[in-house]
C-alpha cells in the first residue's frame, strides 16, 4: 500500500487542503483594498453640481470563500469502516464502499479539496504525461535531450523511467512527496505486466495507461495514509494482506479509469500548456467518481 507505514495518519485538526499546496494569499483584497487610495479627507471642500453626473459606487472586492475549519472527528466514520474492511480480509465490499466514500465526502470536504491535497503527485502526474507525450511526438531521444538525460536513450522501459524520477520527484522529505515518488516507483513496477516494454513506440493507449497506474497508485498511498494506517501493517498471513491491497487497488483503479475515459481526451496529444489542467481535472472526476462507486457498493 506504498506509503502506508511512513506516517501516523492525519488528524482531524489538519487543513482539508494544507496551505502550501495552493499558495493562495487570502490577505491580499485587505492590504490592497480597491480604490485610488484617497479618503474622505483628499476630496476637498467642494461639493459635485446637481449637472455632474454621480459615479455609481463601485462593487465591492469579492472575498475568497471562507474555509471552515475542519472537525476533530472527520476521519472517524472512514477510518472504523476501512477497519471493518481490513478485518473481513478483504470481503466486505460494503465496508470497503462506505470508507471510500465518506473519505471524499467527509474527511477531505469533496472531490474538489481532495485533489488539492494531492499536491505533489498532481505536478508528477504532469511531469509525467508531459515527457511522454513529447516522447511520442519527437522520440524518446529529443524528450530525453530536454531533460538533460540523453545518456538514457536506448535503456530498458524501467530504466529510463528510473532516471526520469529524480527529475519529475524527487525524493523529499514531507508525506506528500513521498507519496507522489513511492507512487512513481510502484508505477515502474507494472510497466512490464501492462505489457509497456518499448518506450520508443509508445502508442496514446499505452499512455493513457501509465497515467493511469500512476494517478491510481498516489490515490491509494494518500488514502492509505490518511485512514488506513496501522490497520493492516501487522497481518496475520501474507495472503490477507495481498488480497486486501488487491481488493482497494482494483476499487481506485476502476474509478481514476472511469474518470480518465470520460474525458475522452487523448493524453498523448495533449499540449504542454493543457497538460497541468488536464491532470487536476482527472483528479477530481475520479475522487468524485470513487466517492459514487463507494456509495453504490456500499448500498448493494
Amino acid at each position: 500500500m506504498g506509503t502506508s507505514n511512513a506516517f501516523g495518519g492525519a488528524s482531524g485538526g489538519t487543513p482539508l487542503v494544507p496551505t502550501w499546496l495552493d499558495g493562495g494569499d487570502s490577505d491580499a483584497a485587505d492590504r490592497n483594498p480597491p480604490g485610488d487610495g484617497a479618503g474622505p479627507d483628499d476630496a476637498g471642500d467642494s461639493k459635485p453640481s446637481d449637472d455632474t453626473p454621480q459615479t455609481p459606487p463601485a462593487a465591492p472586492a469579492e472575498r475568497p470563500p471562507v474555509v471552515q475549519p475542519p472537525t476533530s472527528d472527520r476521519f472517524r466514520s472512514a477510518r472504523s469502516n476501512f477497519t471493518r474492511f481490513a478485518g473481513s480480509g478483504g470481503s466486505d465490499r460494503r465496508s470497503l464502499g462506505r470508507a471510500v466514500s465518506q473519505y471524499v465526502s467527509r474527511s477531505s470536504g469533496g472531490a474538489g479539496s481532495a485533489a488539492r491535497r494531492m499536491g505533489s503527485s498532481r505536478g508528477t502526474a504532469s511531469g509525467l504525461v508531459s515527457f511522454l507525450g513529447n516522447a511520442s511526438a519527437n522520440g524518446v531521444r529529443e524528450a530525453l535531450r530536454s531533460l538533460n538525460l540523453e545518456s538514457l536513450a536506448g535503456r530498458p522501459v524501467e530504466e529510463v523511467f528510473a532516471g526520469l524520477a529524480d527529475y519529475i520527484c524527487p525524493d523529499g522529505g514531507s508525506v506528500d512527496e513521498g507519496i507522489a515518488r513511492d507512487a512513481f516507483i510502484e508505477t515502474i513496477a507494472d510497466l512490464a505486466d501492462a505489457g509497456i516494454t518499448d518506450i520508443d513506440g509508445l502508442t496514446s493507449e499505452q499512455i493513457q495507461t501509465v497515467f493511469e497506474l500512476y494517478a491510481s497508485h498516489a490515490i491509494e498511498a494518500r488514502i492509505c495514509n490518511d485512514i488506513g494506517t496501522r490497520v493492516v501493517t501487522m497481518p496475520s498471513d501474507t495472503r490477507t494482506v495481498e488480497r486486501i491491497e488487491a481488493q482497494l487497488s482494483e476499487f481506485i483503479q476502476r474509478g481514476v479509469s472511469d474518470a480518465v475515459n470520460a474525458s475522452g481526451v487523448d493524453i498523448g496529444a495533449l499540449s504542454q500548456d493543457q497538460v497541468s489542467g488536464f491532470v487536476d481535472s482527472v483528479y477530481e472526476a475520479a475522487f468524485e467518481m470513487l466517492e459514487a462507486l463507494g456509495e453504490s457498493e456500499a448500498e448493494s
